[in-house]
C-alpha cells in the first residue's frame, strides 16, 4: 500500500463531508474551498503539513477525484478595477462515487463487453475512423518484428534506427491508406 493513500483517504473524505453539509457552492458554508481554508482545515483536523496537502491534492485533481475551479472577477481600487483569479476546490462526481460506491446515475461504459474479430479480406471501421484490414494483419506483425529487430540491433547507430523505424511505420502507414481507397 502506499503511505499517501491514508493521507488523500482522509482528504478525499474531508471534501466529500464538507460537500455533504454545504449550503452553497462556494464560501464559508460551500463546498467548493480556497486553498488557504483547505490547508488550515486539513491541519486543524489531521495534523497535515501544506507539502502533504498540496502533493496530495494534486495527486486527487489529477485523478479526478477533486476538481479545481478558477473563478475570474475584477476587484476595486482607487483610479479602476483589476481582474482577479479565485481558485476553488472540491469533491467531484468520481470523488464521490468512489467514497460511496457505483451509483445508477454514473455513465455506462459505451462498449462494454463488445470483442472484434474478424478474418479473411474484412475491412472494419471502429470508433472514430480507424481503419483495420484483416488481409494485412500478418504483414503489419512482420514489419513490427522487424522494426523491433532493427531498433535493438548494435550494429546499427541510433539515426539509422530511427530512420528505418519511420520508414517501417510509414510504409505500414501507406498500405492501409491504399487498402482504404481500393474498392
Amino acid at each position: 500500500m502506499n503511505p499517501n493513500d491514508g493521507v488523500r483517504k482522509q482528504m478525499l473524505q474531508f471534501f466529500y463531508d464538507r460537500n455533504a453539509c454545504a449550503t452553497s457552492a462556494r464560501g464559508k458554508k460551500g463546498s467548493a474551498m480556497k486553498i488557504s481554508d483547505v490547508k488550515r482545515d486539513l491541519k486543524d483536523r489531521y495534523g497535515m503539513t501544506q507539502q502533504m496537502v498540496i502533493s496530495n491534492l494534486t495527486y486527487l485533481i489529477d485523478r479526478s477525484w477533486v476538481k479545481k475551479c478558477e473563478v475570474e472577477k475584477t476587484v476595486n481600487v482607487p483610479g479602476g478595477t483589476i481582474p482577479s483569479t479565485v481558485t476553488w476546490y472540491h469533491i467531484s462526481a468520481d470523488g464521490i462515487e468512489k467514497i460511496e460506491g457505483g451509483s445508477e446515475f454514473e455513465p455506462k461504459d459505451r462498449y462494454a463487453g463488445i470483442e472484434i474479430n474478424a478474418t479473411g479480406t474484412n475491412v472494419i471501421t471502429l470508433g472514430d475512423g480507424n481503419v483495420v484490414n484483416a488481409r494485412f494483419s500478418e504483414l503489419h506483425e512482420r514489419l513490427n518484428d522487424l522494426k523491433s529487430r532493427i531498433t535493438s540491433s548494435a550494429d546499427l547507430s541510433e539515426k539509422q534506427k530511427f530512420d528505418a523505424a519511420v520508414d517501417i511505420e510509414s510504409f505500414k502507414t501507406n498500405s492501409q491508406r491504399k487498402a482504404r481507397t481500393r474498392p
